[in-house]
């Protein structure tokens, strides 16, 4: 199995960058293997949310669209959703399913360039999860 680069950001703002081959959002914990090389094991409800990132230095350059890239293939068949975190942060992304089924679901960034390739969201550290309006990209 190949291992995903993650950066879990806990919901007392502590972040964790690592791998992980746990991708099931129905599982309760996850395993974490840390940059020094342990593996811990994570209760998903401790989670903001699990980053599946490309590079886990990342690009604190990068500044996340908002709004869909027109002829993005990811677009086909997905909602436009904004989920606002208990901690102020925004995220716009997309989803398959408006609204999200369970306590931990998936969903992309609408930036086809952001570093995080998706991110497994905990609705318990959420405010608010919404549907963001429909823009000509999505339809």
């Amino acid at each position: 199995m190949i291992s995903n680069h993650v950066v879990a950001r806990f919901r007392n703002g502590t972040p964790m960058k690592g791998t992980s081959l746990n991708v099931d959002p129905t599982k309760k914990t996850r395993h974490i293997r840390g940059t020094d090389q342990q593996v811990v094991e994570v209760r998903c409800i401790d989670l903001k949310a699990l980053f599946f990132v490309k590079d886990p230095t990342g690009n604190p350059a990068h500044n996340e669209a908002t709004d869909p890239t027109p002829g993005d293939p990811r677009l086909v068949g997905e909602k436009k959703i904004a989920v606002r975190f208990a901690d102020g942060e925004t995220i716009v992304g997309m989803s398959n399913r408006f609204p999200p089924l369970g306590n931990n679901f998936f969903m992309l960034p609408i930036d086809p360039k952001s570093n995080n390739q998706r991110i497994l969201v905990n609705r318990d550290a959420t405010v608010a999860i919404t549907e963001a309006p429909a823009t000509a990209a999505l339809t």
